[in-house]
């Protein structure tokens, strides 16, 4: 990876969030606790992804005096969540930016060619205006992410970035590749995709362990 590439992968290493990370990859997690978790993960990590955030002066009044004092714009930024796993992410990161805006990104992955295909797509009004995070447990095969921020880009939104739990090498380079100005974030960079195109050691498939499915 070049000096380039690697400043756009943010790996988020506070130990809150690899605490919580490592129960979430422990096979007898059960939903319950795994919901919980990639709830409160969100949450930790809706700090890092909007650290840049731009921020604007409101005056207000303290118990003492006026002031001016800095505050971000909420309605100006977008959750884009990749069904259907990223939306165990939503609820975390609405309880950081309650006014954000929520898109929706329906996308499967073909068990063949491992390919997205796009079966819904939702975004809020004035994309121009606003700032996208993209949300997605995890970054495999990297051709969801790639479909997804295409769209995405399609609206013509001030930036994009994308979040995630965990990345694979090879996603992380698919997704460079088609869309090098997109931060990647994420809490961990594992070893490698299997032959079905599942991250190892990962921690299984996230929308069967949120939704209780398998």
């Amino acid at each position: 990876m070049s000096p380039t590439a690697r400043s756009q992968v943010h790996h988020i290493t506070h130990p809150l969030v690899q605490h919580k990370l490592t129960l979430m990859r422990n096979k007898e997690a059960s939903s319950t606790s795994f919901r919980t978790l990639l709830g409160e993960l969100a949450m930790l990590m809706a700090y890092e992804v909007t650290r840049d955030m731009p921020t604007h002066l409101v005056q207000i009044e303290t118990p003492l005096e006026t002031m001016q004092s800095p505050m971000i714009d909420g309605k100006k930024l977008v959750f884009a969540s990749i069904l259907r796993a990223g939306n165990g992410m939503l609820d975390g990161l609405l309880r950081v930016v309650p006014n954000a805006r929520v898109g929706t990104v329906g996308l499967y992955r073909d068990p063949k060619t491992l390919q997205a295909v796009e079966y819904y797509f939702k975004m809020p009004a004035d994309m121009a205006e606003r700032d996208v995070v993209v949300v997605d447990p995890m970054l495999a095969t990297g051709h969801s992410a790639v479909a997804a921020i295409e769209r995405i880009k399609a609206c013509s939104p001030r930036s994009v970035k994308f979040l995630c739990l965990l990345a694979a090498p090879e996603g992380i380079a698919t997704l460079q590749a088609a869309h090098p100005d997109v931060p990647i974030y994420t809490a961990a960079i594992d070893r490698q995709l299997n032959d079905h195109g599942y991250i190892l050691p990962g921690l299984g498939d996230a929308g069967d362990r949120i939704f209780g499915t398998k």
